[in-house]
């Protein structure tokens, strides 16, 4: 996944974070990784709604120095995050930080850990009388079992979290993409990231789902084998249009 590009980033950078979301993430709540935490606070120091942005600069202050400086001289740091703590006196270190990508400053609530031997019905539960907050950190630091019933959330911000956790797996994506019952918010997402789409059988995954937009359905089938294409020319879960579309390229590939 782009460093630059995560689906946490985009959901703050589009404006739709509402403001007591904004301001678990200026609080250090919530943030998977170190270089998403800086970005939101680079965004959130400047929020209009004044506690979010007061919040935002305390977290920041309370970042030790000497491990931003650190972090700060990593390759995958952008010179725009540079430029911005330059300004705020933080000099580079003259050797880089490891690899760790652990947030300078972790607020989020240690996720609840399941019993021993918990079964479905019992996480399910479980996990729906938990907070936003609460469901929040268990999708950025719970287990694959809990991934899979919060990407259904239908608090956007916590399928969001899912998407961005670092323990998500590209097998765990393929399976997301799959899903008929997920929100077409999740599958767009899916689609829009470059790093996922790399991979052949989430191509495949999106291409086939009936609840993918199907104008990005419709781009997907390009990339697709004749084999995939003559599949899904046949399958009436997917929209009329779809079907239509594949038999022509299976014609025009001749």
């Amino acid at each position: 996944m782009e460093a630059s590009r995560t689906p946490l980033l985009d959901y703050f950078r589009r404006g739709e974070a509402p403001v007591d979301i904004r301001l678990l993430a200026a609080r250090g709540v919530l943030a998977p990784r170190a270089y998403e935490q800086l970005e939101l606070l680079r965004l959130l120091v400047k929020d209009a709604d004044s506690d979010v942005a007061a919040a935002a600069e305390a977290t920041l202050q309370s970042i030790p120095v000497e491990a931003l400086s650190a972090f700060l001289a990593r390759s995958d740091v952008s010179s725009e995050l540079r430029a911005f703590f330059a300004e705020r006196g933080v000099a580079i270190a003259p050797a880089p930080a490891g690899d760790d990508d652990s947030p300078l400053v972790d607020a989020a609530p240690e996720p609840e850990l399941a019993p021993a031997g918990e079964d479905a019905q019992s996480t399910l539960q479980r996990i729906t009388s938990m907070t936003v907050a609460q469901r929040i950190g268990v999708a950025m630091k719970g287990s694959r079992e809990e991934r899979a019933i919060l990407i259904r959330d239908p608090n956007k911000i916590v399928a969001v979290a899912v998407l961005s956790s670092p323990k998500m797996t590209e097998n765990e994506i393929e399976g997301v993409a799959k899903m008929a019952s997920i929100s077409e918010e999740v599958l767009r997402i899916i689609a829009n990231n470059r790093a996922w789409t790399k991979r052949y059988s989430i191509i495949v995954a999106l291409a086939r789902n009936p609840k993918t937009p199907v104008a990005i359905s419709m781009n997907l089938l390009g990339r697709l084998s004749e084999r995939d294409l003559r599949a899904i020319s046949t399958d009436k879960n997917v929209p009329e249009a779809l079907r239509i579309t594949a038999r022509q390229k299976i014609v025009l590939n001749r």
